[in-house]
C-alpha cells in the first residue's frame, strides 16, 4: 500500500478567545498530518526554558504589556522555518495587521480558516470554565463537568475560575480581539484565501471544516 505524503499546505486559523480554535486545531493536525505551530505554546516553552527570547517576553508580560510586533514577527518566522518541509497549521499569530503583512512577505499562507462563534455563546461557555491550576486541566459545567463540582477528577483538589474568565473580563477581551483582528481578517479576505465557518460548538463547525479542507488536501 502506498502512503500518500501529506500536501505541504500552509494553513492559518483565526477565531476569538474560547471560540474552539484549540479543539478544531487538534482535529486538523490529527486528520491532515500537519504540524501545529501555536505562538502561545512556543512562547511558553521559551519562558519555561529561560531562553533569551523567553526572558524578554516574560519582561513584557510581567509589565502587563503585549509582546511588540517586531519581536513576535522575528520569533514566529524563525519557528516556521523549522517546519518548512511539512504541512503546518499556524495558531495565535498574526494578531495585528503589521504581523500579517510581515508574515505574508516571507511565508505566505495558502488557506485561512476563521471561526465565527457568537460572542454571547463564548461568554456563556467561559463563565462555566473551571481550572485545576497545578495541572492545567480544564472543566466546563454542562459539557465536561467534574465528577464532584468544584473538585478535580484526578486529585480531588479545588478548581478555580481564572479572573480573566469572568463575564465582564471576557467581554472586554472579545471587544479588543474584534478591533485588533478585524483588519487581519479583511487582509486575508482581500487575498481571496479566507474561509469563514459559523456555529455555536466545535462539533457544529468541524464538518464544515473537513468539507472545505478534504478537496484541498486531496489535490
Amino acid at each position: 500500500m502506498t502512503i500518500r505524503k501529506p500536501k505541504l499546505l500552509k494553513t492559518l486559523i483565526l477565531g476569538a478567545p474560547a471560540s474552539g480554535k484549540g479543539t478544531i486545531s487538534s482535529r486538523i493536525v490529527k486528520k491532515y498530518q500537519a504540524d501545529h505551530v501555536s505562538s502561545g505554546d512556543k512562547l511558553r516553552d521559551h519562558i519555561e526554558k529561560k531562553t533569551e527570547l523567553g526572558l524578554e517576553v516574560k519582561k513584557y508580560l510581567n509589565e502587563g504589556q503585549l509582546v511588540p510586533d517586531n519581536v513576535m514577527i522575528k520569533f514566529m518566522i524563525t519557528e516556521l522555518k523549522k517546519v518548512e518541509d511539512k504541512p503546518w497549521l499556524l495558531d495565535g499569530f498574526p494578531r495585528t495587521i503589521s504581523q500579517a503583512e510581515a508574515l505574508w512577505k516571507v511565508q505566505p499562507v495558502d488557506v485561512v480558516l476563521n471561526l465565527n462563534v457568537p460572542f454571547d455563546v463564548i461568554i456563556d461557555r467561559v463563565k462555566n470554565r473551571w481550572v485545576h491550576l497545578p495541572s492545567g486541566r480544564v472543566y466546563n459545567i454542562g459539557f465536561n463537568t467534574p465528577k464532584v463540582l468544584g473538585k478535580d477528577d484526578v486529585t480531588g483538589e479545588d478548581l478555580f475560575q481564572r479572573p480573566d474568565d469572568k463575564p465582564e473580563a471576557v467581554k472586554k477581551r472579545l471587544e479588543i480581539y474584534e478591533s485588533v483582528t478585524r483588519p487581519v481578517i479583511n487582509f486575508y479576505k482581500e487575498k481571496g484565501i479566507l474561509k469563514e465557518f459559523e456555529g455555536r460548538t466545535s462539533d457544529e463547525i468541524w464538518p464544515q471544516v473537513t468539507a472545505y479542507l478534504d478537496p484541498i488536501f486531496q489535490n
